[in-house]
């Protein structure tokens, strides 16, 4: 087989056959692995003749008349076409506009050999009609929602939180929507004009094991362990259903402990919930309204989600237990099929419990967003949309041809993690986006700006290329796939818009050139973070930080400031081996000791501290002057997070650790509703306040 073939249709489909590692040296990528994603992305590619005839396939698609189902264009720019050989200057078209209203026009020339529309300056989807073909025409604002939408030129402050962690009263030991709405409503009364939240996409409800914010089953919808029965159905209420489930001691037992026991809290939750479930219909009329309403609004893909977790908990519950919808009956993997309709009319019950959880979960989010509004916040939550979702689960079933069932996504190795990531997560194959006309992408964008003010995209270099590895292959065994980067942002600006909300991307570990730039460009701030804002390895002063990203003092993934001044990072990957060829602990060790020293320099350079260094062991001096470090920086968003507001020295997540560390199951001291509110506490966050001052209106 000749691997130059090979690797001329792996380009054309997107695949980078080539690609520079984090020492700046160029490895090429194996034909096996080449194979593996072309298979992934439905091109044949087994032999010589497949591989001629999918690329004369590919070459066929680019030199077709036949238009694509969606075109993507900023707003008062001319919309490309073709090239002027194919389309012809001068050729009629219309357009028929979102709002109402039609628009003539004739092709033009845009002076480089592409015909092109002549610019449409409303924005929306429209329809055109070319040629006696309909296509739909994205006409996009030039760049996202921004900070200064909302407040103008204030530079304002917020918190993030881990919302599982969060504690409250009654919550049964999971971190709910009621706890997150009161730790708004409290940041807000401290000047916070932001709260980003981890993510809470829905998870699988019959697998109480897998609790990864970040490994969800759909991002459609909502992990239903944070929702509060009592919000809805009233304290009394949720009090008897306990009590009939001899749930009382567990459920406080439960709230007590310092780690999230995700199986047993999330198994007694959804006992208390299926009791509640039976009193569903003494409700108010008005909430079962309500009820019948959100059924309306969310459509075929709640039916197609609460089916896959009725159908889920069966397959896992037989003498054989399937976890995997691609290990099911074959009759069962298609959810159009006559059987799983049969499945579902025979298990009504089962199916409508699961839309109701997701009722409960949509209201839980909605209040907790109406909360931090009207405690004062001008931007409130800023949800987290997960890179993307694990192949077995609900998206996956019910959308398999949309996603890239056969790769999971990850990250080459790089200085932090010398092994190289699988995370076990597929994502949108961008042939499927393209001949979908990014349904697929939209549907999953408007499901995430439903209830919040904001949007952190996970790894948002992923709408530009993603590390792909074929199941099977080791993590280094990977690809980049290239992404129709300039369509993806035109309808993130698009919807953003419509929904009024902030854009923020996570654009850490190796970022392609000019990535950056492109963001900036239309909006997306990017995330800058203290441990990494360094020149000449010496901390950047504040006011050399960007002023096109969000600045925070640490991320989920990396230590906390207390952590980090404590060596805490360095202990649990001593103790947990993950340190790779070339690394050592001891020079680890020596390095923070003298990063340490340069941190606090700049801390007094910047006017934020004074004074001897504290000992490595006193880290709450180091914790104050960070989170005004960040304070001072021109970024237009300070986010500082809820560890290092209260100074917890441990982190949420160890990357590259699964079961080792207690990942995603930390809970915050005190109580959501008046942590923020201890001395120590309070004065930290009234000098960041004191740096970004709410205007007096706010």
């Amino acid at each position: 087989m000749s691997d130059d073939a090979l690797r001329e249709l792996a380009e054309a489909a997107g695949i980078s056959t080539r690609w520079f590692d984090y020492r700046g040296e160029y490895r090429t990528v194996a034909p096996e692995t080449l194979r593996a994603l072309l298979t992934t992305l439905g091109i044949g590619s087994a032999n010589p003749g497949e591989i001629a005839a999918s690329l004369a396939a590919l070459a066929q698609e680019q030199a077709s008349t036949k238009l694509p189902p969606m075109r993507v264009a900023v707003i008062d720019a001319p919309v490309a076409i073709g090239p002027i050989t194919v389309w012809e200057p001068g050729r009629a078209y219309r357009i028929h506009l979102e709002g109402g209203g039609v628009e003539d026009g004739r092709l033009i020339d845009d002076g480089a050999g592409r015909a092109c529309l002549a610019p449409v300056a409303m924005p929306g989807y429209h329809v055109v009609e070319l040629d006696g073909q309909l296509f739909v025409l994205a006409a996009t604002p030039p760049r996202c929602y921004g900070v200064a939408d909302v407040v103008g030129t204030r530079r304002v402050w917020g918190l993030t939180a881990q919302l599982y962690s969060l504690r409250r009263s009654g919550d049964g030991g999971i971190g709910d929507f009621s706890g997150l709405g009161e730790f708004a409503a409290s940041a807000a009364r401290h000047g916070a004009d932001a709260l980003a939240v981890s993510p809470a996409h829905a998870l699988f409800s019959a697998d109480l094991a897998r609790f990864s914010p970040y490994s969800p089953s759909s991002r459609l919808f909502l992990n239903a362990q944070h929702v509060d029965p009592a919000a809805t159905f009233g304290r009394a209420p949720v009090q008897a259903a306990i009590a009939a489930a001899g749930l009382g001691e567990q459920w406080a037992a439960l709230e007590a402990l310092p780690l999230i026991d995700w199986p047993t809290a999330a198994a007694a939750k959804l006992d208390v919930l299926h009791r509640l479930y039976n009193a569903l219909p003494s409700l108010p009329e008005s909430m079962q309204d309500d009820f019948t309403r959100y059924q309306a609004e969310a459509g075929p893909a709640l039916r197609d989600h609460a089916r896959f977790e009725a159908l889920h908990a069966h397959f896992l519950s037989g003498p054989e237990p399937h976890w995997n919808w691609r290990d099911w009956p074959a009759a069962y993997q298609d959810c159009t099929s006559p059987e799983v309709a049969a499945f579902a009319d025979a298990n009504a019950d089962a199916v409508r419990f699961h839309v109701f959880l997701q009722w409960l979960a949509d209201r839980g989010l909605r209040d907790a967003q109406a909360a931090a509004k009207q405690a004062g916040m001008a931007i409130g939550l800023i949800g987290d949309l997960a890179v993307g979702t694990d192949g077995g689960g609900s998206h996956g079933w019910s959308r398999r041809h949309d996603l890239l069932i056969g790769a999971g996504v990850g990250a080459p190795p790089d200085a932090l993690n010398a092994l190289g990531q699988n995370w076990g997560l597929t994502t949108f194959s961008p042939r499927a986006l393209q001949q979908q006309a990014y349904a697929p992408f939209i549907e999953m964008l408007r499901a995430q700006l439903r209830h919040v003010g904001g949007l952190r995209i996970d790894h948002v270099i992923g709408l530009g290329r993603l590390w792909l590895v074929p199941d099977g292959a080791g993590e280094t065994g990977g690809a980049y796939l290239r992404y129709p980067i300039d369509d993806l942002f035109g309808l993130l600006a698009l919807e953003s818009w419509r929904h009024r909300t902030v854009i923020v991307g996570e654009d850490m570990g190796t970022v392609p050139e000019g990535f950056r730039e492109r963001m900036a460009a239309v909006g997306i701030l990017g995330m800058r973070v203290l441990w990494f804002e360094r020149d000449w390895g010496l901390f950047v002063a504040p006011d050399r930080w960007p002023s096109g990203a969000v600045a925070l003092t640490t991320t989920h993934d990396l230590a906390t400031v207390a952590g980090w001044w404590q060596g805490r990072d360095i202990d649990w990957r001593a103790k947990l081996a993950l340190y790779g060829e070339g690394q050592d602990e001891a020079a680890d060790r020596a390095a923070r000791a003298e990063d340490r020293t340069r941190l606090w320099a700049a801390f007094e350079y910047a006017g934020v501290a004074s004074g001897p260094q504290p000992a490595d062991d006193a880290p709450t001096a180091v914790v104050d002057a960070a989170a005004a470090f960040i304070g001072k920086t021109p970024a237009p968003l300070a986010l500082l997070p809820a560890e290092d507001a209260l100074a917890v020295v441990e982190q949420p997540n160890v990357p590259g650790t699964i079961d080792s560390h207690p990942n995603w199951r930390r809970r915050l001291p005190g109580n959501a509703s008046a942590s923020l509110d201890e001395p120590a506490v309070q004065a930290r966050l009234a000098q960041l306040a004191q740096l970004r001052p709410r205007a007096s209106n706010s």
